[in-house]
């Protein structure tokens, strides 16, 4: 019997012997179904916000010159059309590093204009706060699929394997 517990092994990904083993996870998700499901949830607040800006163009050019935006309504559609293509990029693990470091970055200006909190006061500040963070949280995802990739489930791993496997 192995001296590795069970959580340990499916961490680091190692073989699990489960003849020997008194207790068997009743939910083992693999890590690449797991990465699947992780880029479908950081996919989804793209491809949601990006259809509400094409879907509100207006409302999203009027809150975007409300901050000061120049251009705002070509913006807002640019905006809108890159959230879209790249939360599908990394949903279906199409070029994901690219579209994981293009929408980090879109990130890095959209957080500090529209989610200035320490120019607020009371509730609204505290709102701004938690957006704030919310997409601090979302950039680090997005940090680590550019740099661990989208795994074996992704249309990039299958255009990089040979035609006969």
């Amino acid at each position: 019997m192995a001296t590795t517990g069970i959580a340990e092994r499916i961490a680091y990904g190692r073989p699990i012997d489960f003849e020997h083993e008194e207790e068997i996870p009743v939910a083992m998700v693999p890590r690449k179904t797991a990465a699947l499901i992780g880029r479908i949830f950081l996919a989804g607040i793209f491809v949601v916000s990006g259809i509400a800006k094409l879907t509100d163009t207006a409302g999203t050019a009027g809150y975007m010159t409300a901050q000061g935006i120049p251009y705002a309504h070509a913006l807002a559609i640019f905006a809108g059309l890159c959230e879209i293509a790249g939360g599908l990029a990394i949903a279906f693990g199409f070029l994901s590093r690219l579209a994981a470091i293009g929408l980090f970055l879109f990130l890095i200006p959209t957080t500090l204009v529209f989610h200035n909190f320490w120019a607020l006061d009371g509730a609204e500040a505290q709102l701004q706060m938690v957006s704030f963070l919310k997409n601090l949280a979302i950039m680090g995802g997005l940090l680590l699929l550019w740099a661990q990739g989208p795994n074996r489930l992704s249309v990039d791993a299958r255009l990089r394997r040979p035609l006969d496997a």
